[in-house]
C-alpha cells in the first residue's frame, strides 16, 4: 500500500471524526457548532452540552475503540494462524459480559446513577482480566495454538452459560439493563471518564506496535521464529495480555461491540495486499478507526425512534466481510 493510499485513509478517518462533531440525533447549526469546539460562546448551554459534553467524548470513543479491537482481532488472527480468530474468540469478551451480568442482573448495579456506572464499568474489566488470567495460565500449560483456541471457546461457553442463568433468575428490570448495555455504545463514555479510557487504550496500542517484529516472525510458523530468535512462549503471553487489555477496556465501556475486530482486519489486509505488520497494523488502526465512526455516525442519525444500537449497524459492515474470506479464502493468502 503506498503512503498515498494511507494519507487518504488518515483524511477519511478525520473528515468522518468531524463529520460525528457537526451532526447527530439532535439538530445543531454547523456554524455554532464550530463556534462552540473553538471555545466561543453560543448562548445556547444545551448546544454546547451536546457538542462538548456528548458528541466530542463520543467521537473520541469510536475513534480508540475501533482501533483497539480492529488490532486485538488482527493480533489474534496472527497468532493462531486463523483468519476466523476476533477478540471474542478467547472468551475475553463473554468475561467481560459475565461481569456486567453479575453487576446488572444479581445486584441491580446498572440503576443506581453514576455509582452504577462505576460498578457496571468494574465488574466488566474484573470479568476480562479474570478472564485473561486463565487463558494466560493455560498457555504456560499448552503449546498448541489450536488447543489454546479451543480452550478460548470453551470459557466462552461457560462464562455465557452462566449468563443465561443470572437472566433466568433476574428481575424485569434488571434484565432490561443488560440487555440494552449488550447492544453496544461508544456514547457510555462520559468527559470524565475519557481520560481513563484513551490512556488504557493508547497503552495497549503501543503494546501492540511494539510486538510488529516477533508478529512477522510468527507469519513464519512457531519453529522459524524461534530460530530468528523470537521468544514464542513470552511473545504468546504478551499477545494475549494486550488483546486482553484492548478488548476489556472496549468492552467495560461500550458493550460487546459485534464484528469490528473480525472484520477490519480482512479489509486492511485486502487494501494493504501486504502481511506485513509494518504496513498493516498501521492500516489496520485507521480502518478500525473509520469504521466505527461510520457506525457511530449512522446510528446518530436523526431517526424517529432515537439513537439506533450500535451492534444493529456492525454486522452489516462486518458479516458481507466475513462472507467473502470465507468464499474466496483459497484465492486470498493471509499467512505468507
Amino acid at each position: 500500500m503506498s503512503k498515498r493510499s494511507i494519507i487518504i485513509l488518515l483524511i477519511l478517518t478525520i473528515l468522518l471524526f468531524i463529520s460525528n462533531l457537526f451532526w447527530g440525533s439532535v439538530s445543531v447549526p454547523i456554524d455554532e457548532s464550530f463556534n462552540i469546539l473553538i471555545g466561543r460562546e453560543t448562548g445556547n448551554k444545551m448546544w454546547e452540552h451536546i457538542i462538548l459534553q456528548s458528541r466530542l467524548p463520543q467521537a473520541v470513543t469510536a475513534t480508540l475503540a475501533g482501533a483497539a479491537l480492529a488490532v486485538a482481532g488482527l493480533l489474534l488472527q496472527t497468532a493462531f494462524s486463523n483468519p476466523l480468530a476476533g477478540p471474542s474468540i478467547l472468551g475475553i469478551t463473554s468475561g467481560a459480559s459475565l461481569g456486567v451480568a453479575v453487576v446488572m442482573l444479581v445486584s441491580g448495579g446498572a440503576i443506581g446513577g453514576i455509582s452504577g456506572s462505576i460498578s457496571t464499568v468494574g465488574g466488566a474489566f474484573v470479568g476480562s482480566l479474570i478472564t485473561l488470567g486463565i487463558i494466560i495460565l493455560f498457555s504456560m500449560m499448552v503449546r498448541s495454538n489450536v488447543m489454546l483456541l479451543i480452550v478460548g471457546i470453551m470459557v466462552g461457553y461457560v462464562a455465557n452459560s452462566a449468563i443465561t442463568l443470572l437472566n433466568f433468575f433476574a428481575s424485569e428490570k434488571n434484565v432490561f439493563s443488560y440487555t440494552l448495555w449488550g447492544m453496544g455504545d461508544f456514547s457510555s463514555v462520559s468527559i470524565s471518564d475519557l481520560p481513563t479510557f484513551a490512556v488504557i487504550s493508547l497503552l495497549g496500542i503501543v503494546l501492540s506496535l511494539l510486538l510488529i517484529k516477533p508478529l512477522n516472525a510468527l507469519l513464519l510458523g512457531d519453529r522459524y521464529a524461534a530460530n530468528l530468535g523470537v521468544n514464542v512462549k513470552l511473545t504468546r503471553i504478551l499477545l494475549l495480555l494486550c488483546t486482553g487489555l484492548l478488548t476489556a477496556i472496549v468492552t467495560s465501556y461500550c458493550g460487546p461491540i459485534s464484528f469490528l475486530g473480525l472484520a477490519v482486519p480482512h479489509v486492511a489486509r485486502l487494501l494493504s495486499r501486504s502481511s506485513n505488520h509494518h504496513t498493516l497494523l498501521p492500516v489496520t488502526l485507521l480502518v478500525g478507526s473509520a469504521t466505527a465512526l461510520l457506525c457511530t455516525l449512522i446510528c446518530s442519525m436523526p431517526w424517529q425512534s432515537g439513537v439506533l444500537p450500535l451492534n444493529a449497524i456492525t454486522p452489516i459492515f462486518g458479516a458481507p466481510v466475513i462472507i467473502y474470506v470465507i468464499i474466496n479464502r483459497s484465492k486470498i493468502e493471509y499467512f505468507n
